[in-house]
């Protein structure tokens, strides 16, 4: 049906007034109005061409044409004529049901192939990355895809020499070479000698090593045989026999119900509750035979060939530090669970990388060795590798409270450590200080600290015992003539900075959350120097200090400064050195009692 178009000029006047009266009335919203008129403007300077076609066959008296070609008599003002203008202005957008193979399904093909639409979708130029017919690649390969890599290397060899058996592993399995030299050692007994293709194959197999990750292949070529935790013991004979003496009574005490268990049954669920998991462990001696390797092989340790002495200490350092930052228990072995959640593995990989010792910044630096043995050894005036109370309080130009202080000592017990005295400091415990006063922004540092300021060790940080720590700082402050931050003002500063989940009391889930400045918290509480610096900070040095040390933890920076300027000390003193007392290599057969 053909719809005639309206002449204005036949409209009844009063009506039209009516209209005007009724738009005037209407409430306005400039805002609104303006967002309107924007976007009117833009959809016409992209529509002119068809603006002007309908207003040319408008004035014209022709019949309007729809954008799909059907010639039409509409008016513009009906509701047809209004669909047929919008209808072709924005691009349709691809079906999101259409098949992989094409860019756009059929039924969508078909509207976007008109004449007025000259540009492409976007969309649908993008190139496909999804095929949800075929299959991902699996994480693991096969067992198959890994022997037949591993026969490729192999190449018929009954027998390894040491470089050989290092490079087959490298290739076959991805094994770091200082790993790989470990293993050959504790297989052949020596570095001269030579490993076969069956014994190798009977420990792979043994250990289930073929599909095994990477993390835990370095684990178990670590660990010796028969290493496990202290879960591993199956709880004691007597108390085994103690309870079934105890079901005995009951059975001959209650014959009515003894029917319904035989002793097979009881036998079973007996060793069912008192078998514990073996959980196997790599500890103190694995670590020093991989050490003993990296001495004897890593290029950028050469220098200590003839140093057996700060060899030892080396390697100490280094395996005192990996369990620093990897034992989450504080004990003194390492499951396959902590090395799976630490960056052990890329440091071994660094140091296939790097020839340079000291571009291994994770655990095998040695410039972080010399920093952390030449404070040691400042410290210990009387070189008996013990430090006391008054000797810690020299640290870092008496940096803290003595009350700190006597809080590290008392707490010496809660962590197993070989060779403790009591009273004294011995290298692993100050390895252990030096590390986390240093970098206060790690989980085992906030361990550390939490531990001395938790008085009552209900693992709660309240303002008193906050105020205990703090009211000798303020004496501090007050002596050396620095303004005094009120310990009111300053809680309520903690209390922005942490963020607790209860108001005044800060759990060490509350310090995890907030790594960064929980460190603030503690070196408000105890450390002079570091408090009053952050006070006082400038912050075009803090700027340029960000951009001189990017990418550099909190300890990286400190062994860097600190190791330029023992350096410089060195330089310009001729004698009173550090000297080592004998020559030779350092074997990890010696006891790590003995590594002083």
């Amino acid at each position: 049906m053909q719809v005639e178009v309206l002449d204005p000029t036949t409209c009844n006047p009063a009506s039209n007034r009516h209209s005007e009266r009724m738009i005037e009335n209407l409430p306005t919203y400039p805002c609104a109005k303006l967002k309107l008129d924007q976007f009117f403007l833009q959809w016409l300077s992209e529509n002119q061409d068809i603006v002007s076609t309908l207003v040319d066959d408008i004035q014209a008296g022709r019949p309007l044409r729809n954008p799909g070609g059907t010639c039409q008599t509409l008016s513009p003002f009906s509701p047809l004529s209004a669909n047929a203008i919008f209808s072709s202005t924005p691009p349709l957008s691809p079906s999101k049901s259409r098949s992989p193979s094409t860019p756009l399904s059929p039924h969508r093909r078909s509207l976007t192939t008109s004449s007025n639409l000259k540009k492409p979708s976007p969309i649908s130029l993008l190139p496909q990355f999804y095929f949800p017919a075929r299959t991902a690649a699996p994480a693991n390969p096969s067992e198959s895809e890994v022997q037949r890599k591993a026969e490729v290397h192999l190449n018929g060899r009954v027998a390894f020499g040491q470089r050989d058996f290092v490079e087959f592993l490298q290739e076959s399995y991805d094994v770091p070479s200082m790993v790989g030299f470990t293993l050959f050692r504790r297989l052949a007994g020596s570095d001269e000698g030579s490993v076969s293709s069956a014994v190798l194959s009977a420990f792979w197999t043994s250990r289930q090593l073929e599909t095994a990750s990477p993390i835990q292949r370095v684990f178990e070529c670590l660990r010796n045989e028969g290493n496990e935790g202290d879960d591993a013991n199956a709880k004691d004979d007597n108390s085994e026999m103690d309870v079934k003496s105890s079901n005995s009574n009951k059975k001959d005490n209650n014959n009515k119900n003894s029917d319904e268990f035989d002793n097979k049954t009881k036998d079973l669920i007996l060793s069912l509750l008192f078998k514990r998991r073996v959980t196997p462990t790599i500890g103190f001696d694995d670590l020093c035979l991989l050490m003993e390797q990296v001495l004897a092989q890593h290029p950028g340790l050469a220098f200590l060939q003839e140093t057996a002495e700060f060899q030892r200490k080396y390697a100490e350092t280094v395996i005192y530090r990996i369990f620093y930052s990897l034992s989450k228990s504080g004990s003194s072995r390492l499951t396959l669970r902590d090395l799976r959640k630490s960056d052990f593995l890329e440091a071994l990989y660094a140091l296939d990388r790097e020839d340079d010792i000291n571009k291994v910044l994770k655990y095998f630096s040695y410039e972080h060795f010399y920093v952390i043995y030449c404070k040691f050894w400042e410290l210990d005036t009387d070189h008996d590798f013990l430090i006391s109370r008054d000797d810690l309080a020299h640290y870092g130009q008496c940096s803290l409270s003595f009350r700190i202080i006597e809080r590290i000592f008392e707490l010496q017990s809660s962590r197993p450590v070989a060779n403790a005295v009591a009273g004294k400091m011995n290298y692993e415990e100050f390895i252990w200080f030096i590390l986390s006063e240093e970098d206060k922004a790690t989980e085992p540092a906030l361990e550390y600290w939490f531990a001395c300021i938790d008085l009552d060790g209900d693992g709660v940080l309240r303002s008193s015992e906050l105020w205990y720590f703090y009211q000798e700082q303020q004496q501090r402050l007050e002596t050396t003539h620095h303004e005094v931050v009120q310990f009111g003002d300053l809680v309520c500063q903690l209390h922005d900075m942490l963020n607790p989940k209860k108001e005044g009391h800060y759990t060490l889930a509350d310090l995890k959350r907030t790594k960064r400045q929980s460190g603030l918290l503690f070196n408000a509480l105890f450390n002079l120097p570091k408090f009053v610096g952050f006070e006082n900070r400038d912050p075009f040095q803090v700027r340029a200090e960000a951009t001189e040390f990017a990418g550099l933890t909190d300890w990286e920076k400190f062994a860097k400064i600190e190791y330029f300027r023992l350096a410089s000390e060195d330089d310009q003193d001729d004698g009173g050195g550090i000297e080592a007392e004998d020559s030779g290599m350092w074997s990890a057969d010696t006891p790590m009692a003995d590594m002083r």
